[in-house]
């Protein structure tokens, strides 16, 4: 099905091999959904949530290679990739959280596979935490969970969230090329941008391009960046990290080494916070392992599934780590 994009003057949103888009609307929003064909019928169902800035196709190349495995789906956030912005205008982490929840409950796909990346992490574990009946298993790739000292490379991030900071970055970049602000983005999020293909990279240069036509893209970012600062100031029973000890699924963490976004030393804490855990470190990932090393992760995940079936919430809580050195290229 080819896409329709969100805004009639902006270029369509490309969708890969063997992906299809679709648009479905709920109350309060409309969604955009990429999917893959099922390998089979009877495949257990996958939901992916993408990170501040980002879109379902951050998942792409993880959805191909959990072909056989799941039946897999990525949402676009409201006001990410081909979603338009809420009715409300709530870009809280609760908001984004509603979202993925009306649209489960709408289709009727659950319980699934729940994946989610930095904000995308935090709005899983949230959806986990108060819809247990949602969630088979969690996924978290570099989730964005409160930390007490914010590393200084994500810093300008959490300052989007700041009113005015969005429109002065805008005015003081307009000269920027899409290329430019690309290759910034990827110095931040990957481990090694060096991995990224020319056309991974050419593919990024053009959906920045579109996005930068659509009126609402600085304010989805700033709107998004403040949630996810204000979650981190809520305390008591609606914080995210007591939100993580409520959560029932087997839960796979995924950090890297070499992530500028989200602190590598909050990935023993995680660990010991979600109650049936296992995790995956990567000492040479960035922010987005699931694009960096999709194998490594999938690899993972087949693990998580096979391990979902022993020893259930109630068991022994120490988490199972694991430590990956992916060789680099050249190694």
């Amino acid at each position: 099905m080819p896409a329709a994009s969100v805004l009639p003057g902006a270029a369509p949103v490309r969708v890969g091999e063997g992906e299809r888009l679709r648009s479905v609307g709920l109350p309060g929003a409309t969604l955009a959904i990429r999917s893959r064909g099922p390998a089979r019928q009877g495949l257990p169902r996958a939901l992916y949530v993408h990170g501040l800035g980002g879109s379902s196709q951050n998942w792409s190349t993880l959805m191909a290679e959990l072909d056989g495995v799941v039946d897999s789906e990525a949402v676009d956030l409201p006001g990410f990739g081909d979603s338009p912005p809420p009715d409300d205008g709530n870009y809280s982490v609760n908001g984004h959280a509603r979202a993925v929840i009306r649209y489960l409950d709408a289709v009727g796909r659950g319980p699934v596979h729940l994946f989610g990346n930095s904000l995308g992490g935090a709005v899983t574990t949230r959806v986990a935490a108060v819809r247990p009946d949602l969630v088979r298993t969690l996924t978290l790739v570099s989730p964005a969970l409160p930390e007490l000292r914010i590393q200084r490379t994500a810093a300008p991030t959490a300052l989007l969230g700041v009113p005015g900071v969005a429109a002065l970055f805008t005015r003081l970049t307009k000269e920027w090329t899409a290329e430019q602000r690309v290759r910034g983005v990827m110095a931040l999020c990957y481990g090694d941008p060096s991995r990224v293909s020319p056309e991974a990279f050419q593919d990024a240069v053009e959906e920045l391009e579109r996005r930068l036509q659509l009126p609402y893209f600085w304010d989805a970012m700033a709107r998004s960046a403040r949630g996810i600062v204000d979650a981190y100031t809520l305390g008591g029973q609606h914080g995210l990290w007591r939100q993580a000890e409520r959560v029932l699924a087997p839960t796979l963490l995924v950090y890297g080494g070499r992530d500028q976004l989200v602190g590598y030393r909050m990935a023993s804490r995680a660990a010991r916070a979600f109650r049936d855990s296992r995790l995956l470190s990567l000492p040479d990932a960035g922010h987005v392992a699931m694009m960096e090393y999709p194998e490594v992760v999938a690899t993972a995940f087949r693990e998580l599934l096979a391990d979902a079936g022993a020893p259930g919430p109630d068991a022994d809580t120490d988490a199972d780590v694991t430590d990956v050195t992916v060789p680099g290229p050249g190694s």
